[in-house]
């Protein structure tokens, strides 16, 4: 079969635009409505998208210039699979502050529910702010923050592993429901987490969620090499995302993985407009509403550097971000997305503000449904990118234009499906079903007594 994209579409409450809530055609007053999300999973569904991906974090960041996130990503995805029938649904959760058995009876339901369209985007919570929250005063480094994410994936994946696929029997006449020599405790001893298992339920449809990372640092991208089966991630330009690209396959390759089965998803936010003018037209609509405190706090936030004192039209003074890295270097990476802007483009203070208010450091592109299809094309095609995580500047409107203008474009030239193949998410990004390890006789990894 030929090669053909993923494309997911990222639902943030009135667009990914910072602006998109001030706009007069925003569903601001129903960010708290249930129905909003699950119109938007429809639509997303309609047009054959593999899934529908909700970020989060555990914290309030504190600001009166955008709307809040109202839901918890599992609880509402559980409802966007009851009106849903094939799109993926992909939810993040961190693994600095849940507990492996808890999170992972929180994905299995989802995963039986949706008859298997569960993904799990796997954070490492930074910020002293979240950390507070849970009773802690300051985050754990990156380093420390990622050796537990380890444990945490292992000790996960093993209380899903720990029921083998036959291990319910069901058998009236002798009275065995279970077959007790088929579920097993995993004993996982680690340095950060102890846990016992084995699992309570029987594995799900997809034997366990699609496993997704959203780092691009040096320890989120090792980290993504050795587990994770789709990667989201930020660049700018073509070059860029294929150094990055070509750096996760190997990196999956090295430990021993088949680098077809981790799928490379960058984002991109498209203003789309019937000629290129027009397209600019509506991008510089949606820039004119920012304000520019927010954008500076969302800065600050990224790059860890205050330009509050700087004038807003003068250029960023080059080198302000000395030491962030580049694309195969770095330890924060969207700070190196932002330093690339400024030492390649030389914006002003205003449009550094504007580049980023479309997408926090992903790609922001502006120009006519062919022009997009192209952009995805050449990405698809030239060793960038797998697929896309499409980021909408405004929902639904933007959404839909993509769905209805970008998409067909992308099907015509056998780039994406018309139907869905499978129903589960697995099957929509080509991976394969896992077996337990407990059934095949596999190594345990390290971590286990």
């Amino acid at each position: 079969m030929t090669r053909q994209l993923s494309l997911n579409a990222f639902i943030h409450d009135t667009g990914h635009h910072e602006a998109s809530w001030r706009h007069p055609d925003s569903g601001v007053d129903r960010v708290g409505d249930i129905a909003w999300y699950q119109d938007i999973a429809r639509k997303a569904e309609a047009a054959k998208l593999d899934a529908v991906f909700l970020a989060d974090g555990p914290v309030w960041w504190g600001t009166s210039h955008r709307p809040s996130n109202q839901f918890e990503p599992i609880t509402l995805l559980t409802a966007l699979a009851t009106v849903t029938d094939r799109i993926g649904l992909i939810a993040t959760a961190s693994t600095s502050y849940y507990e492996p058995y808890n999170l992972a009876r929180l994905f299995a339901s989802l995963d039986r529910i949706s008859g298997g369209r569960a993904g799990w985007n796997i954070v490492t919570t930074q910020g002293d702010e979240a950390a507070a929250n849970f009773g802690q005063v300051v985050a754990a480094s990156a380093e420390t923050r990622y050796a537990r994410a380890q444990e945490f994936l292992d000790a996960i994946t093993r209380l899903w592993d720990s029921w083998e696929d036959d291990a319910v029997v069901a058998d009236r006449e002798s009275g065995v429901y279970v077959d007790v020599d088929k579920v097993h405790p995993i004993d996982f001893i680690g340095h950060f987490l102890k846990v016992k298992g084995p699992f309570n339920a029987p594995r799900t449809p997809q034997g366990r969620p699609v496993y997704v990372q959203a780092g691009s640092s040096n320890e989120g991208r090792n980290f993504a090499g050795r587990n994770a089966e789709a990667i989201f991630t930020a660049h700018q330009t073509l070059a860029d995302a294929q150094a990055f690209y070509a750096d996760i396959k190997a990196k999956a390759r090295a430990f021993g993985r088949n680098p077809d089965h981790v799928k490379v998803l960058p984002g991109i936010s498209p203003f789309i407009g019937d000629t290129p003018a027009q397209a600019k037209e509506l991008y510089d609509e949606f820039n004119r509403l920012t304000v520019p405190a927010y954008g500076l706090q969302q800065l600050t936030a990224i790059a860890g550097v205050d330009l509050s004192d700087l004038d807003l039209d003068k250029p960023v003074p080059a080198g302000i971000f000395d030491g962030a890295g580049d694309v195969l270097n770095n330890n924060r990476s969207r700070l190196q997305v932002v330093a690339n802007i400024v030492e390649r483009d030389r914006p002003t203070l205003r449009e550094l503000l504007h580049r980023l208010a479309g997408g926090r450091g992903h790609n922001v592109v502006h120009g006519t449904p062919v022009q997009i299809a192209d952009t995805i094309q050449e990405w698809f095609e030239g060793g960038a990118a797998d697929g896309f995580n499409v980021l909408p500047p405004l929902f639904p409107q933007h959404l839909e234009a993509f769905t209805s203008k970008v998409v067909p474009i992308l099907q015509e030239r056998g780039l994406f499906r018309t139907e869905y193949a499978g129903s589960t998410l697995r099957e929509h990004y080509g991976l394969p079903r896992p077996d337990s390890q407990y059934a095949t006789d596999l190594p345990v990894a390290a971590g286990q007594n």
